[in-house]
């Protein structure tokens, strides 16, 4: 839009300006030659006797040539050696330049200048007097004579111009407007609809779609954004109704698991008994079915309990705890009361937790520090506000005394199944164990966080609002 007003104001600024010129010089040319013709010939059908003796004759000669004047009056002045006389009351003109007294001795044939004095313009004509010698030979007689006439009224007709160019111009680009709205509408509506659209389809809804008009390349931009919408939709439900069929494979399976299983662990537990009293080839086979068959129903436990987040099926119920008791807890229910884990516990911390979910995140965290860091592991409890604004958070962290994590393992310690070692084909867990202590850090909407300890180790920092009730409340 301003690149197409540019335009029109240019061209119409350059064609006001080349017309003001032209007009400004004709009418300025047409008085000047109609003043100059008109004095050449007055004063060339004026006689005068030289040399002169006095100027009242001459004075009176020059008024005579000054009423002739034309277009305009003229002021008539003579200068002859010493002597000064003109038609008006002074004899001697302001107005009269060094300029034109020096083209008058040089050009026989006279010269003129336009001259503005005090703002007003002025012609000055000047014409010596010659004597003519030969067909194309002349003396000048010393005698020059002077016109200057006043273009008071040429100016006003020039104004007048500058005026007309000005307010002819401005139309002009006030009318270039209505087709640069025009053409700009029809670029950028197709534009703005493009950005909605776009907008609109980063926000999920995917049955988006932009209006087609005519056949230029923004009909085409529009078809293509069209097609790639419906092919992106389509992709993406085949990717949701794929990503359904999987969540109901895991969840069905790991439910028909579960009698099965069941009667499994009753078996080689019956069996662990035994197998003190068994052969040693018998014992260790049992034994072996019998911690394989644990895993496989952890793992079990564990594909039904992420089934349930990705279905949004998880719920959370909260309840006022005691934070440094429900972690004692977690701790002693798993037999982690020996030097191998530490713990840095203020009492007197109290939040709404759902007891079930805690426990699992900090037995999840401890007992990745014990199968993959190093002993001793540290747990450590406090709370934090971080600005006036912001809730107090409470902060659980769980660090070991391992080599810590990789750089390069750090973005996916919480995705489902992830091997830090490619060559390790099986872990002692069920590789979901972060994954669902994630989920449930979210439920409490929180975050938690994995990192490296400045002297060695890997550290896991939970972090959960604090939203304890009142005393009494």
């Amino acid at each position: 839009m301003l690149a197409f007003l540019l335009v029109a104001a240019v061209s119409a600024g350059t064609t006001a300006a080349l017309t003001y010129r032209e007009a400004r010089t004709a009418l300025l040319e047409t008085a000047q030659d109609t003043a100059v013709t008109s004095f050449r010939d007055q004063v060339q059908q004026t006689a005068f006797g030289l040399p002169m003796q006095g100027g009242e004759d001459l004075e009176s000669v020059l008024r005579d040539i000054a009423r002739k004047g034309k277009p305009h009056p003229w002021v008539v002045f003579a200068e002859y050696g010493s002597v000064r006389a003109s038609s008006g009351e002074n004899p001697v003109s302001t107005v009269i330049t060094p300029e034109l007294r020096r083209a008058a001795r040089a050009n026989p044939h006279g010269s003129f200048e336009r001259v503005v004095k005090d703002g007003v313009p002025y012609l000055t004509i000047a014409m010596p007097m010659v004597f003519k010698t030969g067909p194309y030979s002349v003396v000048p007689s010393g005698l020059v004579l002077y016109a200057v006439m006043r273009m008071t009224d040429e100016q006003v007709n020039v104004d007048a111009l500058l005026m007309a160019a000005r307010d002819g111009a401005l139309p002009g680009l006030a009318v270039a407007l209505i087709p640069g709205l025009i053409a700009a509408r029809s670029v950028l509506r197709p534009v703005r609809e493009l950005r909605q659209a776009a907008r609109s389809m980063g926000s999920g809804r995917l049955d988006t779609r932009i209006p087609v008009r005519g056949s230029d390349e923004l009909a085409d931009l529009a078809r293509t954004f069209n097609e790639s919408a419906a092919q992106l939709e389509r992709s993406v439900r085949e990717l949701r109704e794929a990503e359904a069929r999987a969540r109901r494979f895991a969840s069905d399976v790991s439910h028909e698991l579960r009698t099965p299983l069941a009667g499994m662990l009753a078996v080689t537990e019956v069996l662990d008994e035994d197998a003190d009293h068994l052969d040693a080839d018998t014992a260790r086979a049992v034994r072996l079915v019998s911690a394989e068959t644990g895993k496989l129903a952890v793992l079990v436990e564990d594909l039904m309990e992420i089934s349930r987040f990705d279905a949004r099926a998880a719920e959370l119920n909260a309840d006022e705890v005691d934070v440094a008791e429900a972690i004692r807890k977690t701790l002693h229910n798993r037999h982690w009361n020996d030097d191998r884990v530490r713990t840095d516990l203020p009492t007197g911390i109290r939040a709404r937790l759902d007891p079930r979910r805690f426990d699992v995140v900090i037995a999840n965290l401890v007992g990745n520090a014990l199968r993959h860091g190093g002993a001793p592991v540290t747990v450590r409890l406090r709370t934090e506000t971080r600005s006036p604004s912001a809730p107090t958070l409470l902060i659980t962290e769980v660090a070991d005394d391992g080599p810590g994590i990789q750089p390069a393992v750090l973005p996916h310690v919480f995705d489902r199944f992830y091997k830090a070692d490619a060559a390790r084909t099986r872990s002692a867990g069920s590789g979901l164990g972060l994954a669902i202590t994630l989920e449930n850090v979210k439920l409490h909407g929180g975050t938690i966080h994995a990192g490296n300890r400045p002297g060695g180790g890997a550290v896991f920092t939970v972090e959960i609002p604090l939203h304890a009730e009142e005393a009494g409340g």
